[in-house]
């Protein structure tokens, strides 16, 4: 849009604000000259009040057409509504005028009230209309029922008040008695104002100013019936004023004003519950119909016949009112089930349906087998393409695997990307063949390959047998069985067998036994010394975890660390091993002032924010200088590392913590990340050194590491040194330290204080492995 556009845009915009205000400005003082005009009893009263409502109304209408303009399209029918009301009441006020002047003081004709009743048609059209409105045609029934049942039962409480001392044989203009109608339509509008107002929300102003526009007109047309009941109406009293007042409140709530903040809200979206005494609102007034009712009888016993007719009406409307609750409640309950027993994404039983299914499946007589299946890899394709691209893919997988499975078994979603399928019947499918036609329909289609999709899944199998005692014993089998087929190398599937299920029961209560074994002090650390290559002094130890087991005895890290990392047992871990090695160290300073002590980190610990406040308060807690604690880190953990990881590790640095890539070139190796880790020594793999003596290119290997660590102006530990040629070897090639069997097994505390206080040449044996526990 030009520069031009925009001005002319907001010169429009200013000059319809002006004729607003202009406009609302004129029809204020008429209703104000018009007030004044009745109260002083000045002469032509009555045509001043037709013609000042004529005038009104004419305004209110243009107001509303302008605010259609404005407004999108789900306000737009509001207003068009609205203003149709508007010309309906301005043509009815105009034509009862016609009449008036020419002679009838009242006119009661029959055109005039379907004009008028048609503006209340359209008025009640545009309630129903509103943004909070209910959607549905079954809602909107609802809502218009709960309005004429209110409405209705006001006539026999009129009637009882305002005719009942009036004969029937009296009443020669029925059309003058119907004006009774109107303050019950007023009612009826009103309670439907008040049921799509919305429970929990604030009031849009433009439906409270309709909402006293409503109450003002009720008054007025309650006040016109009495007064023309009792035979005591005259035109042009202050009465009259009211009317054209309800018009320009119209008006008022047309004035530009921001649309209401649920405007375009999800319609399929949860709604506050009403409150009770909205629920009860179309049943309030019944009670005092039916006593009216029963007051309203003459002394025959007899029911006049209007009173009468409204009675039945009133219990039409209740009907079916009733009826529609009933309706609704089906739909309620249909809507309900779906939700409990349907997955709402991919529209397969969920995991409710599918338990209730293996349950009963359980009970019969025949064989019954669960595949249990596991996408692999889908958090990666939300990660890269975002949860929308991820639902997508997984409504066409349940697509595809649901035609697989076709009708040989029950398919159902239980989690994420886990889906299950019961295979039962006299003649059940071979599992076996089932997996297969799976893991076969999620072969990447044409369209998943380009954007770089794979699916696959892991699938496990298991069948009912005498072990089985629950439906839940036989789900953890199929449980088992996939995590096995993952291990496997994902895109199989995998039978539970008794050697599978002992060993998850084994894991299942190691991990069970780690969650125990810090806090019951069951951890003890063991050192192996790290030797200077040239004088074969110790210049180092690498602390490392050893858990004594109540049960099964000494285990090694290798048995219990990975458990640890995949439970997030190892942080709890490494704060212990930490802190104590941290004392250990301590406590041999004053022998070997210059050696320090090594202890790994996992990368969860290295991802975390309070590891700088682990490693500070370890070290001041056991009086050990900064520079005397090194610690080993993983490739893939420093690979794998955020820029706050980076931060971190330089923030220890800082502090005089020493930093060593262990492990070093069987992860990912990348020249550029030495850059930017503040590392301090490179330890070569112990895969390298065995295969020294053998393979010149492992020689090479450790050879280049080696050059690479001297220009990088790094520290070389060769790791897993058992034999005197893998000594010479290292040494030759010119590594400082080592590390291995060649100069000592892992021991205690005690025994690696012996070794510290002797110092021997490069080919001093290492002590024995030991039980003694932390001293």
């Amino acid at each position: 849009m030009s520069r031009a556009d925009v001005e002319q845009a907001a010169a429009r915009s200013s000059g319809q604000a002006r004729a607003g205000r202009l406009g609302l400005f004129v029809a204020g003082t008429v209703v104000a000259v018009e007030t004044v005009w009745l109260a002083l009893d000045l002469p032509a009263g009555p045509l001043v009040s037709d013609l000042g409502a004529i005038t009104v109304a004419g305004w209110a209408a243009v107001a509303c057409v302008g605010a259609a303009r404005r407004h999108t399209a789900s306000l737009r029918r509001f207003w068009l509504l609205l203003a149709a009301t508007m010309v309906f009441s301005l043509a009815g006020r105009a034509l009862w005028t016609g009449e008036r002047l020419f002679g009838q003081e009242l006119p009661h004709t029959l055109p005039i009230g379907l004009i008028f009743t048609a503006s209340l048609c359209t008025g009640t059209g545009a309630l129903l209309c509103s943004v909070t409105a209910p959607r549905t045609r079954l809602g909107q029934a609802r809502t218009l029922l709960d309005g004429v049942i209110v409405g209705l039962a006001l006539i026999p409480i009129g009637w009882l008040l305002l005719f009942r001392n009036v004969a029937l044989a009296d009443l020669h203009e029925p059309l003058r008695y119907a004006g009774l109608l109107y303050p019950m339509f007023d009612l009826m509008q009103l309670t439907i104002l008040v049921a799509v107002i919305g429970p929990a929300r604030p009031v849009w102003r433009p439906m409270a100013m309709l909402g006293v526009s409503l109450s003002i007109r009720a008054v007025a047309d309650a006040t016109y019936v009495s007064l023309v009941a009792a035979g005591s109406y005259q035109p042009g009293t202050l009465v009259d004023v009211l009317w054209p007042l309800s018009y320009l409140l119209i008006g008022v709530a047309a004035r530009p004003s921001p649309p209401p903040y649920y405007q375009g809200a999800d319609e399929a979206g949860e709604s506050p519950l009403p409150p009770r005494w909205r629920v009860a609102l179309p049943y309030l007034p019944v009670g005092g119909a039916v006593v009216a009712v029963l007051l309203a009888r003459d002394p025959t016993g007899h029911t006049p016949l209007p009173i009468f007719l409204a009675l039945v009406a009133l219990l039409a409307a209740l009907a079916l009112r009733q009826g529609l609750a009933a309706n609704e409640n089906l739909r309620l309950v249909a809507r309900l089930r779906q939700l409990a027993y349907v997955d709402q994404l991919t529209g397969l039983p969920n995991r409710l349906a599918f338990t209730r299914r293996l349950r009963a499946a359980l009970r019969g007589a025949n064989p019954v087998a669960v595949l249990l299946l596991d996408l692999d890899g889908f958090k990666q394709v939300n990660d890269r393409f975002g949860h929308s691209t991820g639902d997508t893919l997984l409504t066409g997988l349940a697509r595809r695997m649901r035609r697989a499975v076709a009708d040989d078994g029950m398919i159902a979603r239980i989690g994420g990307d886990e889906f299950a399928v019961l295979v039962t019947g006299e003649r059940p499918a071979v599992p076996e063949r089932l997996a297969e036609r799976l893991l076969a329909a999620l072969h990447p289609s044409a369209g998943e390959e380009v954007v770089g999709v794979h699916p696959s899944a892991s699938i496990g199998i298991a069948e009912y047998g005498p072990q089985h005692i629950t439906y839940t014993d036989l789900l953890r089998d199929a449980d088992i069985a996939m995590y096995a087929a993952k291990a496997a190398g994902k895109s199989a599937y995998q039978r539970c067998t008794p050697a599978l299920r002992e060993s998850a029961v084994s894991r299942a209560e190691l991990i069970a036994d780690l969650r125990r074994a810090v806090d019951e002090e069951q951890l003890h650390l063991e050192f192996q010394p790290i030797v200077d290559l040239a004088t074969g002094k110790v210049r180092s130890a690498e602390a490392l975890v050893r858990w004594r087991h109540p049960r099964l005895g000494v285990l090694s890290p290798a048995r219990f660390l990975p458990l640890a990392e995949e439970t997030g047992l190892i942080l709890p871990i490494d704060r212990w091993v930490i802190r104590e090695a941290c004392r250990a160290a301590a406590t041999w300073q004053g022998r070997a002032s210059t050696a320090t002590v090594a202890v790994n980190i996992a990368a969860a610990h290295l991802r975390r924010p309070d590891l700088i406040a682990t490693v500070t308060a370890a070290v001041a807690g056991a009086g050990l200088a900064p520079r005397a604690l090194t610690l080993e880190l993983t490739e893939s953990a420093l690979i794998e590392g955020s820029d706050a990881v980076l931060d971190r590790l330089s923030q220890l640095r800082e502090l005089g913590i020493r930093i060593a890539i262990d492990d070093f070139g069987t992860g990912y190796s990348s020249l550029s990340y030495l850059h930017r880790i503040p590392a301090t020594e490179l330890k070569i793999d112990r895969s390298f050194v065995a295969r020294l003596c053998e393979d010149s290119r492992a020689y090479a290997t450790v050879e280049m590491v080696t050059r690479l660590a001297d220009a990088f102006d790094l520290g070389v530990v060769a790791e897993g040194v058992e034999t005197d040629r893998q000594h010479d070897a290292v040494a030759a090639i010119g590594c400082v330290q080592g590390q291995g069997y060649r100069y000592g097994r892992p021991a205690a505390l005690a025994e690696l204080r012996t070794v510290l206080a002797r110092s021997g040449p490069p080919g001093v044996t290492g002590v024995a492995e030991s039980d003694l526990t932390l001293t």
